[in-house]
């Protein structure tokens, strides 16, 4: 091969890769995750180790974000972040994309008890139609959120879920603890670029909470909850608070549709009330308003688990054990 023939096989174009997309939308999710303000630096190395990959598909990663306007590149500086990422982007950035797809299907078909604790790529390839790599790609997301984990000698197997109505209200009780003791950390610090955005993206909820579409619920749901652990600066209230985000992944899409547009409005209006409360730098009213919001949202879970209970019974015509609720699938509220 000639060195102009080589020169052309290397500089031959390419279509973006699935990997690019899915690094894309990583990326994106990184940047709301750790809160980066407009201007900050993105780079190549920490997001390479983070998500367990070379920096060659970062770096396209990042190119392709530079061209949809989310990035600038400085040659003597790198990536720089130009505008801030609403969650609406977080969705727009995965349409259409196999392993996003896929990962919701696996979501939702374990949040309703249709796949085991334990499966392998080659079990689920055929049931969704799926190439090996497809599959895999789906299941290492799942990983990165601390939902499932690779088996040391075959397969996979998922993480414990929020199943059990007794599991759900341990993790509200749990949330109360470790959200709150984020607003009273000394080192609490908010980034008001974030706390504008979140901010908007309510405001857009109450504005058409109608239409709300999950995926934009839930990542503007979990942008808030997390943001509030990113300002607390603590690494390891971050790591429980994105933990058990990650945990009720398994079972929020599927209750999605049960909730009335009025959970919602409550749920963003309470966001409001606490980012205000930051914003004006009263943290021990901004600590109440969340415990009260984290504490109503777990009665009003229990409230509905007791009138399903009524229903089935009702609906029997004999009394159903405690044993026999706590074996359905559990369903959380907006928090």
């Amino acid at each position: 091969m000639t060195t102009s023939e080589r020169a052309k096989r290397i500089r031959r174009p390419t279509g973006k890769s699935a990997l690019q997309t899915e690094l894309v939308r990583q990326i994106l999710g990184a940047i709301v995750e750790d809160g980066v303000a407009v201007g900050g630096a993105i780079r190549e190395l920490p997001l390479a180790h983070r998500f367990g990959v070379s920096r060659t598909p970062v770096r396209a990663a990042l190119r392709l974000l530079q061209e949809q306007g989310w990035l600038a590149f400085d040659p003597g500086r790198g990536f720089s972040l130009v505008r801030a990422v609403p969650a609406e982007a977080l969705h727009a950035a995965v349409s259409g994309s196999a392993v996003d797809d896929l990962h919701r299907a696996i979501l939702d078909d374990r949040a309703r008890g249709l796949l085991p604790i334990e499966v392998s790529e080659a079990s689920l390839m055929p049931r969704y139609g799926a190439s090996r790599g497809t599959v895999r790609r789906a299941l290492m997301r799942l990983a990165d959120d601390g939902l499932a984990r690779r088996q040391r000698g075959h397969g996979w197997r998922f993480a414990e879920a929020l199943d059990t109505p007794d599991a759900v209200v341990e993790s509200y009780r749990f949330r109360i603890v470790v959200e709150c003791a984020a607003l009273s950390e000394p080192t609490f610090r908010p980034d008001p670029a974030t706390l504008v955005r979140l901010r908007d993206q309510h405001l857009a909820i109450l504005e058409n909470v109608e239409k709300l579409d999950p995926a934009v619920w839930l990542a503007t749901n979990d942008a808030f909850h997390e943001a509030v652990a990113v300002w607390s600066h603590n690494r390891f209230l971050l790591e429980a608070v994105r933990r058990q985000n990650a945990l009720r992944r398994f079972v929020e899409r599927s209750a999605f549709q049960r909730l009335s547009p009025a959970r919602f409005v409550q749920s963003s209006r309470e966001h409001l009330a606490i980012l205000e409360a930051i914003e004006k730098d009263d943290r021990t009213w901004a600590a109440s308003l969340l415990e009260r919001h984290l504490a109503l949202a777990a009665r009003s879970y229990t409230d509905r688990q007791a009138r399903d209970a009524a229903a089935a019974e009702a609906a029997a015509g004999q009394p159903v054990s405690r044993a026999g609720r706590s074996a359905s699938p559990a369903r959380v509220e907006p928090r």
